[in-house]
């Protein structure tokens, strides 16, 4: 597959599939740089990311993808103007972290508060919380598909994008893709750094 491959190898996961999203997700992130911030016990990565993406994929206004044959997996928001995205934050890194995450609670809640002040809440826009393509599948476009594939339909519904870059090389593709540095890269305490990045609605 090319960097031009075609909106028909994304498709929208039913409800079924949720387990299949977050094993791509999962698998995809072992190796990230936040997530091994986060979690850093590598026995217990696997479980945790699982409890982190899950409040995600049951979110009432989120939307889950898988892309090519299951190699790829996202999933998006769309926050009404003034929603708080974080504080009851879907991902669990708000300020009430389910016990499950032990330690990495603290982290958690660190992130989150940080994360909390730069995305904007000044209008409705598309989130994209995470998107991820596992090992054997990466460079094959299947990032860009998702990416244009759900761009589309916000450009359709005249809608900016915003997201958290956790890598330079996630940071490159957004860049391709519209997306702009929306001011300096975060961290919270010694983690490592994430890149918020906005794309205004296109025309």
């Amino acid at each position: 597959m090319a960097e031009d491959t075609p909106y028909a190898s994304v498709r929208q996961a039913a409800d079924a599939e949720r387990q299949a999203v977050a094993d791509v997700l999962t698998e995809a992130f072992m190796d990230d740089p936040v997530i091994c911030w986060l979690f850093p016990d590598p026995g217990e990565r696997g479980r945790l990311q699982r409890h982190f993406y899950r409040p995600l994929l049951s979110h009432p206004a989120g939307e889950a993808y898988l892309a090519g044959r299951r190699e790829g997996a996202s999933v998006w928001l769309t926050p009404a103007a003034g929603q708080a995205p974080y504080g009851e934050r879907p991902d669990g890194a708000g300020e009430g972290v389910d016990p499950v995450f032990g330690e990495s609670g603290a982290r958690l809640r660190a992130l989150g508060r940080v994360l909390a002040e730069r995305h904007p809440v000044h209008e409705t826009h598309l989130y994209l919380p995470c998107m991820g393509v596992l090992r054997g599948g990466r460079g094959a476009g299947l990032g860009s598909a998702m990416l244009r594939h759900r761009l589309a339909r916000a450009d359709a519904d005249g809608l900016p994008a915003y997201l958290e870059a956790s890598s330079l090389r996630s940071r490159a593709l957004y860049l391709r893709h519209g997306f702009d540095d929306l001011g300096a890269p975060v961290s919270a305490a010694d983690s490592p750094l994430l890149w918020p990045m906005w794309r205004p609605r296109q025309a």
